[in-house]
């Protein structure tokens, strides 16, 4: 098993325990991130009436019960089967509620983007590194993530000061049984570096103490935001090679969104690649959006906007951005550098981009609201093939 699905089945023997013992938690009276009679509270969240609300790690569901009591619609998504069971035998039918039995990385690539997303402790069960890419782009342009994270544990041990998870205990309530778990209990700039890095704000961290002299606990509050413009990044500082100056960005757009995809090296980008002596933009597009993607299109149905100039060290990089709105098949991988394709919508697209991409983009539509280097487009005055 790995650690993540030992950490589970360690919340469900906290769950069926709690379930056998019938006791009845009162509703919350006072929000706060992990230690009770602390701050901050519900404050921090703001105005949450109308939005669209994550809960990660959501466990009993009082928070994210008290949140769909202030109008907010919310999805609590918890993977413990138990501590779901719980959840859901206590708020059967809760309007503006929804609770989910998921693993939070599956739930956040199929979902929706949120405007909010907030946890209470159950971040460092995951690995930042499988987790934190979906989760920023889980969240809308603008749209704010809030988690609590250990900081020093019972015992005063404080974080680590490398990304790798370490044996915490979780002690079932009422009993002297203690279970190990592992945790990513991470300094406040090693969770800064990665959440910047996954293409998030920082606006805060907060402290967050025991009040008790004798209880060394601590936690931080950890408050993001993804930024409203995309950002876009090159792969590498290493320019392209000089084969690979000319190629073609393919905008595959339906009702969905556009099709994008994860490279290895953490940009998303569109289908696209090289184009080979002999082809026809068209026909290159129609061969890379096979290969990387498994989508079969027709050269007619590729429409050619026109050529983007521009450079990258000493190599001159032409990108001819293509648009395709016929196609057969379902998106996946096919290729070892990159997958995880999807459709984007256009008010959520995942950063950051990969440069080509995001010129590619721009120019098709150029209201986007996308960051990149300048390049020089010339737009066909008649869109065609080539």
């Amino acid at each position: 098993m790995t650690t993540e699905q030992d950490t589970v089945e360690t919340w469900n023997t906290y769950g069926n325990h709690q379930l056998a013992r019938g006791l009845e938690l009162p509703e919350l009276d006072r929000w706060d991130w992990g230690l009770p009679e602390t701050g901050p509270g519900i404050e921090v969240l703001g105005d949450v009436a109308g939005l669209r609300v994550l809960d990660l790690g959501s466990g009993l569901g009082r928070h994210a019960a008290h949140l769909a009591a202030r109008g907010a619609d919310v999805t609590a998504v918890d993977a413990s089967p138990a501590q779901h069971q719980r959840a859901a035998t206590r708020y059967p039918d809760t309007p503006g509620l929804r609770l989910a039995c998921a693993d939070a990385v599956a739930h956040l690539r199929d979902a929706d983007p949120y405007d909010l997303i907030y946890s209470v402790g159950s971040v460092p069960y995951l690995d930042p590194e499988r987790l934190l890419p979906v989760l920023a782009t889980g969240l809308k342009p603008g749209g704010l993530l809030l988690f609590s994270a250990l900081h020093t544990n019972s015992a005063g041990t404080g974080p680590s000061n490398e990304v790798a998870p370490r044996p915490e205990i979780l002690r079932l309530p009422g009993t002297t049984d203690d279970h190990p778990v592992d945790m990513w209990v991470l300094t406040a700039h090693l969770w800064e570096g990665l959440l910047v890095q996954h293409g998030l704000t920082m606006e805060q961290v907060t402290t967050i103490d025991s009040p008790k002299p004798d209880n060394r606990v601590s936690y931080r509050l950890y408050a993001a935001r993804r930024p409203n413009r995309v950002p876009s990044h090159p792969r590498t500082s290493a320019p392209p090679p000089p084969h690979a100056a000319v190629g073609v960005g393919i905008i595959v757009h339906g009702t969905g969104g556009v099709l994008l995809g994860r490279h290895r090296r953490r940009t998303w980008e569109l289908a696209g690649g090289t184009v080979k002596p002999g082809e026809t933009f068209a026909q290159a597009a129609v061969r890379e959006l096979w290969e990387e993607a498994g989508l079969v299109a027709e050269p007619d149905d590729v429409q050619v906007l026109g050529t983007l100039l521009d450079r990258v060290g000493d190599v001159v990089r032409v990108t001819v951005p293509v648009v395709i709105t016929r196609w057969t098949g379902l998106p996946q991988q096919r290729e070892e550098a990159i997958g995880a394709w999807r459709f984007w919508p256009l008010d959520g697209l995942p950063a950051p981009l990969f440069v080509p991409s995001a010129q590619c983009l721009t120019a098709w539509n150029p209201k986007l609201p996308l960051d990149h280097p300048p390049t020089h487009f010339q737009r066909y005055e008649t869109p065609g093939r080539a």
